[in-house]
């Protein structure tokens, strides 16, 4: 693995960014200096992290139908989990394994263990794995607690890698655990998206500082490449910037403004089929050979 100091990048901030979900602190945004990647400062301390999960509202971390939102974003995440599968089944043969890498709940482990998989998830909230539990899931609290002889043909990070403190230590790790064959799925917000330029330091898209890292294509390539890893196809997430649209409505004016989410979200995804620049991407990365 090449070595590049993730934590080098230029003084000069590109955006100040509140965290709206807890604090209501502000954060700045950085370009690397090697990368194109931003990075979030000041990057709160490891043991901190978890208090800026603490809200209700992290929907995430529930299976709530609460309200018309919950109930549309519970949802979307039953279409995309049928969207997800069938990704990573089309990857891997009946006797293969699967690793989920911030896996909630453990809705994506349920469903693949149900097309007969094997699955396994990590998580570190302690309320997201009281949850999976109940259903008789699988999850660990970090990747330390995994064999590290275990081999997977297919590991899936869904808006995960920009939560992940230690970038760089973790992405060797996920590395080691992948199959000769197998393949490394990382979806992320695209900060070069329609709606990221649109709504810019209100862009539901940067969290902070739950995003430690912020990415665009050309910055996760950079990022494989380090990792002797080969990118081999990229997938659009359509719904996602209708709901980042949204969440950044809110941010912006205090409310949901759903007809404006909707129209940005929809000339986002429009401008994308041109420019390829989706709000979120999936990645699709294999080993170099």
């Amino acid at each position: 693995m090449k070595q590049i100091d993730l934590n080098e990048f230029h003084s000069q901030s590109l955006f100040t960014c509140k965290d709206h979900l807890v604090t209501k602190e502000e954060f700045t945004l950085h370009q690397h200096s090697d990368l194109d990647i931003l990075i979030t400062n000041p990057r709160p301390n490891e043991m901190d992290l978890p208090s800026y999960y603490e809200s209700e509202n992290y929907i995430s971390h529930t299976n709530s139908t609460k309200g018309l939102f919950d109930k549309l974003y519970q949802l979307v995440k039953s279409i995309s989990l049928r969207s997800k599968t069938k990704l990573l089944s089309y990857y891997m043969n009946s006797s293969d394994s699967h690793l989920d890498i911030g896996a909630g709940t453990g809705s994506l482990i349920e469903a693949m263990k149900m097309k007969g998989y094997s699955s396994i998830g990590i998580e570190p909230s302690d309320q997201a794995r009281s949850v999976a539990n109940q259903n008789n899931l699988e999850l660990h609290s970090s990747i330390a607690s995994i064999d590290p002889k275990s081999s997977f043909k297919t590991i899936s990070l869904f808006h995960v890698l920009e939560h992940l403190p230690n970038l760089n230590e973790d992405l060797q790790k996920i590395t080691s655990l992948l199959h000769q064959d197998g393949r490394l799925v990382i979806a992320v917000p695209n900060f070069n998206s329609y709606d990221a330029n649109h709504y810019k330091d209100h862009w539901a898209g940067f969290d902070v500082p739950r995003h430690l890292w912020h990415f665009s294509k050309t910055g996760i390539s950079q990022l494989a490449e380090l990792h002797n890893l080969q990118l081999e196809k990229v997938k659009p997430m359509w719904f996602d910037s209708f709901y980042v649209s949204l969440l950044s409505e809110q941010h912006k004016s205090g409310k949901r403004n759903w007809v404006k989410a909707i129209y940005i979200g929809l000339r986002s995804n429009l401008s994308a089929i041109r420019t390829k620049e989706y709000s979120s991407i999936i990645y699709i990365l294999r080993k170099a050979k």
